[in-house]
């Protein structure tokens, strides 16, 4: 165990309680809440690469963690109607494409180790960024208009769940 594994799993750990409050319509407090967590995205990865604490296990978790925040994040603010569901149905398409394509991929290729793409990286950012600026929206009204995040958010998305797709059969045809 070391100080990012540990981030990462503060992030699981802080999913439920971000869900918890939501649906208590507690949305500053959940603000604060995804904003920690989204801080420690950052953090762990950073102090895994600044000081080379990169372990197998986190190489798991990580990614779990992620799809756990964000997935949980799209759904409920979706479902509350804070961002639009399309874009909701889009995020959560892409990662169970990805899904399917790495299941796919490691049925028939058996342990294929596909990396996280910069795009990818920034999707992940985009995300976790309008979902912050969404629910501060919601406690103070900064955009009277956020479709243009939303849009930008979603057309990020399906660009790199594309990439990957490319990636999976290219490594798949292989």
């Amino acid at each position: 165990m070391n100080i990012p594994n540990l981030l990462t799993i503060i992030r699981i750990l802080l999913t439920p309680v971000f869900v918890i409050l939501m649906l208590q319509g507690r949305c500053f407090f959940a603000l604060l809440i995804f904003t920690i967590a989204g801080l420690t995205d950052a953090l762990d990865g950073l102090m895994a690469r600044l000081f080379n604490q990169n372990t197998p296990i986190g190489k798991v978790l990580d990614p779990i963690a992620d799809k756990a925040l964000l997935s949980t994040a799209y759904i409920i603010t979706a479902y509350l109607h804070i961002i639009p569901s399309w874009l909701s149905v889009v995020v959560i398409s892409r990662d169970i494409i990805i899904l399917a394509g790495v299941l796919i991929l490691f049925i028939f290729r058996s342990g294929v180790d596909i990396k996280p793409t910069p795009l990818s990286k920034w999707t992940t950012f985009i995300q976790l960024i309008t979902i912050f600026i969404a629910l501060l929206n919601k406690n103070y009204v900064i955009l009277k208009e956020p479709y243009l995040l939303f849009i930008t958010a979603g057309v990020i998305t399906v660009a790199s769940g594309l990439q990957y797709i490319q990636k999976g059969i290219t490594i798949f045809n292989s």
